[in-house]
């Protein structure tokens, strides 16, 4: 069968709807300036080192013994049972140190689990800082009286949190930068990336500091990530990424200030990657020897981030043998607080489950109060008809839907004690 010749017959306006070639394509941000150095910074045992505050390294150098100190005496607390659990930073101090003295007051610091240290470095009372991990309270402090938001056991969850805020802080005109710590692990989580993308979009005053101590528990980096470093996703969110020698303190505080300092100018967000490692256990649950070989910890105990800044001080004459002495000392001190305050039973009250839950209680939860109040009342009266040698207990007293007039502290219906509003 012979072709038609006749051309094809489109209709009027056809080429209006043809595509036509891309113009020019060009990035819509300059990578180079973002890209991260190709080696950790480091100051430390460099000429940089020379220049540093003799204040500031002191400083550094007694809270690094004294978190040191925390984290053993925190670890030995949990094996006693007077912790649930305690995820020690062992190894990693230096990155939650720096990060705490690198705030100014007026800023605000998201921490993770693993950063109890950043929060007594910020001014939290030890006691008060592990109460999310005893047990007893999702959180112990007042997040607002030392700008330190709950600490977070869901992985990254916190960092949303923190765009948010400071995105606030800058639409309101306030001064104020936002923090927040995270490990290897939380990278792979989906607030990580919506965090960041939202932070860079918006410019937002916020820094991230991300703790890559080799392990998201037991999952080594090179099975959760192929990029070259953690620093380099920073380039595709549109912000810049920064490599740091997690265990040198210097260097870390050095580069989380030149961050908070640009955040706070307007120039927008920075993550920085602190490379360091979990010289304990994930967690007293965890058995690290199954993933990990003796000789890559030995290696790492090498690091030591106090041994470094200790031999820094030593070598520039500005500490002695006396003056480790005075650290330690110290940081025993508040290992005895510590343990003594941990040791003592704490004051638990069940109408608390219902007392900070809603500014104005639920239907729901004044029956569910109500309810455990009865049974309160019904085992104090078998209690006390025990004791006076009376038959058994009798039915109680009230029952669902009625109030007593003694309830406790924040319960629906109490009287006493604090509000469902106040915090503890």
């Amino acid at each position: 069968m012979k072709k038609s010749s006749t051309p094809v017959q489109e209709p009027p306006g056809t080429d209006a709807h043809r595509p036509t070639p891309p113009p020019a394509w060009r990035p819509r941000t300059d990578p180079a300036p973002l890209l991260p150095d190709a080696e950790p910074f480091r100051v430390l045992g460099t000429d940089a080192a020379a220049g540093a505050d003799p204040a500031l390294l002191l400083r550094l150098y007694g809270e690094l013994v004294r978190g040191r100190r925390y984290n053993t005496q925190a670890t030995a607390l949990t094996r006693q049972g007077r912790l649930a659990v305690y995820p020690s930073s062992t190894g990693q101090e230096a990155c939650q140190i720096a990060a705490a003295l690198a705030l100014s007051e007026r800023d605000w610091l998201f921490p993770s689990y693993r950063d109890t240290l950043a929060l007594v470095a910020r001014g939290l009372d030890p006691v008060r800082a592990l109460t999310l991990l005893r047990g007893d309270w999702h959180s112990g402090y007042d997040p607002y009286e030392y700008r330190v938001a709950p600490l977070s056991t869901p992985l990254a969850t916190q960092l949303p949190h923190a765009v948010g805020l400071a995105h606030a802080a800058r639409l309101k005109g306030d001064d104020v930068v936002a923090l927040a710590l995270v490990g290897d692990g939380g990278t792979s989580e989906g607030d990580f990336h919506e965090a960041l993308n939202f932070a860079a979009v918006w410019r937002a005053p916020v820094v991230f500091l991300v703790q890559n101590n080799g392990f998201a528990i037991s999952v080594p980096l090179a099975k959760q990530t192929a990029a070259p470093s953690l620093a380099h996703k920073a380039v595709g969110y549109g912000m810049p990424g920064r490599l740091v020698d997690g265990n040198d303190a210097l260097a870390v505080h050095t580069v989380l200030g030149e961050a908070l300092a640009r955040a706070r100018r307007g120039a927008g967000p920075t993550l920085v990657e602190a490379v360091t490692y979990r010289i304990d256990a994930h967690t007293n649950a965890d058995d690290a020897s199954r993933y990990r070989s003796e000789a890559e910890v030995e290696m790492w105990r090498a690091h030591d981030p106090v041994l470094l800044l200790e031999r820094e001080l030593t070598g520039r004459g500005l500490l002695d043998r006396r003056g480790v002495e005075r650290a330690a000392e110290a940081a025993e001190e508040m290992a005895a607080r510590l343990r003594d305050r941990m040791n003592a039973e704490p004051a638990l009250d069940p109408a608390d489950l219902f007392g900070y839950v809603y500014a104005t209680p639920t239907s729901q939860l004044c029956e569910q109060a109500d309810q455990l109040r009865a049974e309160l009342a019904a085992e104090a009266e078998a209690e006390s008809e025990a004791e006076a040698g009376l038959p058994d207990a009798a039915q109680p007293s009230e029952g669902p839907g009625q109030t007593s007039p003694s309830g406790g502290p924040g319960v629906p219906g109490g009287t006493g004690g604090a509000g469902a509003g106040e915090r503890p």
